[in-house]
Order: structure tokens, then C-alpha cells, then sequence
């Protein structure tokens, strides 16, 4: 058999696995990761793979085979989800709604227990990063402020640690203590609560905050989210390579199955408490999982996400792997339009802030 005949086969077979796994991507959505938590590997990657397609494309256009017609086949299904992760100029829902007087101007943002302390060079100690982000909060004056992975110090209180921009905000919390200090969900708001709770997920130091608030007469509550995290350690993974640590990709697996499978949980628990809920919800927070997954397929239903009605360009909002990682997010009630969204590319978490003004 000829060189070129095997190199035909192997490019074929290429292309015809490259496009099976970037459809199988797309119906992951619909696949509940507790059943068959692999599905959801195949929607994290998802954008490496339509590139993959993308490039595998334009190979064969080059060199004039009729095989291009399989990465094509696969990239038709894929384009209608890159707008899940940027959004161009003429993308739908680009044209902006006058901003109305009643409007709601949310940020979320999980802070990372404030741990990029060290490795950026401004910043030496956890509180003077926990200091740079409340610095920037007071000068975006958001009306809410769903802050996850919020850490204090043992015998620090959120109170006390608000610089004085701030103190107009009232604060509701919930945290897990541990043998270095206190961890969980924060959420700030300028506006009158009515009401509030959380939703403890089994076996895990995740959780899901909830506040109602009254405003421009309207009652509305907002989940404050925080689903299952991966606790990577890319360091780690990048030890392993040096042959330090052999075994670590076996416990990277081991780590992503479990918050893979865990996730669908907390999300049935959201939903059940927003299905029961009176009133209309909000909600914001880090969900640990890309827009072509069950948990944004799940959560967006009867909801808006505000980066689809008001996003420009890339949506990332994970600092690691930028721009494929969209995790964080605002959603809202169907009838609502985000008018604006940003998400500022600072450096004082391994998460972006998410930020967007609502018209109510």
C-alpha cells in the first residue's frame, strides 16, 4: 500500500472521529452527566474541537479533497452555539433596548478566596486583594453584588471588612468555617430585603444564597450560585509532566467525575426552590460549567442570559484557558433585557467579574 493511500485513510479517519465527537459535543446538553458524566467532557471541549474541525476544513479545501464535506457537516450544528461564548457585532440581539429608568445593575464574581495574592506582583497578602476587589466594586456601584469562594480571615466579619464605599450595602452571607478561616457565598445589595435563605448542597462546600428584594415596586428574588468546582490543580497536572507526580491525572479524573456527577443535583435543588419560589428570580453565579453543557442547558430554560442579549466579543470569565471557559453567569426573567455587559479583565482572581445592567 502507498504512502499516500495510508495518509488518505489517516486524514479520512481523522475527520470522521473529529466530527463524531463534535456532534456528540452538542447533544452532551441533553445528556444528564449523573448517567453518563463522560457526556460532559465532551462539552467542555467543544470549542477546541469545532477549531479542530475548523482547521481541518480549510486543510482540505487546500489541498482540493472532497473530504472536506466531514468537518463541514460537523461545523454546520456548531456554529449555532459559538454564540454561546462571543458575540459579534451583527449577532442577534445585539441592538440595545433604550435604558429605562427602572433598571438593575448586577455583578457576579467568585473571588477565588482571594488566592492570586502572591502571584500578582501588586498584590503581597489576601487582604489586600480582598481590599483591591472591594475598591473595585465601590467604584462600579452595582445595585447587587453575588460574591462566591468569599474568604475571611477567623475572627474577621464581613462588616468590618466593607471599606466605607460600601457601607450603604447590606450583606447576606452564609460560610463554611474551617481550620484556616471562613468560605462561601456573599451577597451584597443597596436594596430593602425581604426575605432570604440558602440551599446546602450533600456533601459538599458548595451552596446556592437566595435574597428576596422589593424595588421599583416590584418583589424578585436572587440566587447567589455556587455549583460543584473541579478543584483542579493545574500546577499539579504540570508537575506530573516532570514525572514528580505520577498519579496525579489519575485524581485530576477522579476530581472531575465527582463534581461532573454531583452538579446535576444541585442544579434539580435550584430549580425545585425557583419553581416554588412566588415571585420572579434572578440568577448569578459561578456554575463551573461551559454554555454547550446540562447545567446551562437546564438553568437557562424560561431565563435570559445577559451575556446572549448585551455581550461583546469573548465571554470567558475564567482567567486559565481564556477564551474558552464561559462559567460564570447572570440569568433573568424572560421579559427582562440586559442594556449592557461587561466582563473586566482584571487580574485579582482566577475568575473575571461578571457585570450587567437589567431593564426592568
Amino acid at each position: 500500500m502507498s504512502r499516500n493511500i495510508i495518509f488518505g485513510i489517516t486524514s479520512r479517519l481523522l475527520m470522521i472521529v473529529a466530527a463524531a465527537l463534535t456532534l456528540l459535543s452538542v447533544v452532551s446538553v441533553a445528556v444528564d452527566p449523573a448517567k453518563f458524566w463522560l457526556a460532559s467532557i465532551l462539552g467542555l471541549c467543544f470549542v477546541p474541537l469545532a477549531l479542530l474541525n475548523l482547521f481541518l476544513l480549510l486543510w482540505a479545501i487546500k489541498r482540493r479533497s472532497k473530504s472536506f464535506v466531514i468537518p463541514l457537516v460537523a461545523l454546520v450544528p456548531t456554529a449555532l452555539f459559538l454564540g454561546l461564548y462571543v458575540r459579534l457585532p451583527f449577532s442577534e440581539g445585539d441592538e440595545r433596548k433604550p435604558l429605562e429608568t427602572e433598571s438593575l445593575k448586577i455583578m457576579s464574581y467568585n473571588v477565588g478566596r482571594f488566592m492570586l495574592a502572591g502571584e500578582n506582583d501588586s498584590l503581597d497578602t489576601k487582604q489586600e486583594c480582598m481590599d483591591s476587589i472591594l475598591r473595585f466594586v465601590a467604584e462600579q456601584q452595582p445595585d447587587i453584588v453575588c460574591f462566591q469562594e468569599f474568604y475571611l480571615k477567623h475572627g474577621q466579619s464581613v462588616r468590618r471588612v466593607l471599606p466605607k464605599e460600601l457601607r450603604g450595602y447590606k450583606a447576606e452571607y452564609y460560610f463554611f468555617t474551617t481550620s484556616y478561616g471562613q468560605c462561601g457565598n456573599l451577597t451584597l445589595s443597596r436594596l430593602k430585603a425581604v426575605g432570604k435563605g440558602k440551599i446546602k448542597f450533600d456533601e459538599s462546600a458548595n451552596l446556592a444564597l437566595y435574597t428576596d428584594y422589593e424595588a421599583h415596586n416590584r418583589k424578585f428574588r436572587v440566587y447567589n450560585c455556587h455549583f460543584e468546582s473541579y478543584n483542579i490543580s493545574f500546577t499539579g497536572i504540570l508537575r506530573s509532566l516532570t514525572k514528580t507526580e505520577t498519579d496525579i491525572f489519575s485524581e485530576t479524573g477522579e476530581k472531575m467525575k465527582r463534581s461532573i456527577t454531583m452538579r446535576p443535583s444541585q442544579v434539580a435543588q435550584v430549580l425545585a426552590d425557583i419553581e416554588s419560589c412566588p415571585i420572579e428570580s434572578f440568577v448569578c453565579g459561578d456554575f463551573n460549567d461551559n454554555p454547550v453543557s446540562y447545567t446551562y442547558y437546564r438553568m437557562t430554560r424560561g431565563r435570559r442570559d445577559a451575556f446572549m442579549d448585551a455581550g461583546h466579543g469573548f465571554g470567558a470569565t475564567y482567567s486559565l484557558l481564556w477564551p474558552m471557559l464561559r462559567i460564570d453567569y447572570v440569568l433573568y426573567p424572560d421579559r427582562y433585557r440586559a442594556v449592557s455587559y461587561e466582563v473586566p479583565r482584571i487580574d485579582l482572581s482566577d475568575h473575571y467579574p461578571v457585570i450587567t445592567e437589567i431593564s426592568l
